[in-house]
């Protein structure tokens, strides 16, 4: 392989290097966003449920209150609830890809140029499993299992 070949190698996977590490910063924005999501609808699910049942209940959209049954709130709540936790889920399952693979990258960044294509390779190959365990994580998620 020759020296402009290796260099080629070399930047590509520092490129995806430095492109990984801004989805990696993104995931842990969704994250947190996902666990303050999570906490709120917790938080007006306790509230809700210390209400007698014939309480008048609104709801809010933009600007206006609309009256709700009780049971409406809850479950609208409940569902935020799942699908925070089904989202946090799926976004560590993602982070936890990243994290495994970026200390990978760094270690054949600085090993001699032939094992620079090796590792382009291997990161090619164990990105689209990534994806995969969040599909399928979703997927169990969504199905209650």
């Amino acid at each position: 392989m020759s020296d402009e070949a290796n260099r080629a190698a070399f930047l590509e996977i520092k490129g995806r290097m430095i492109e990984n590490t801004g989805k990696l910063k993104q995931v842990q924005n969704q994250m947190r966003n996902k666990e303050g999501e999570k906490k709120r609808a917790y938080l007006t699910l306790e509230e809700l449920r210390l209400l007698p049942d014939n309480t008048n209940t609104y709801k809010s959209i933009g600007r206006t209150f609309v009256l709700e049954p009780k049971s409406a709130l809850v479950n609208e709540q409940e569902q935020k609830y799942k699908d925070s936790e089904a989202a946090i889920a799926a976004l560590q399952v993602l982070m936890l890809a990243s994290l495994c693979l970026r200390p990978l990258c760094t270690h054949f960044l600085h090993q001699p140029p032939l094992l620079l294509r090796s590792c382009l390779l291997i990161v090619s190959f164990l990105l689209p499993f990534a994806k995969a365990i969040v599909d399928e994580m979703s997927t169990l998620h969504a199905n209650g299992t």
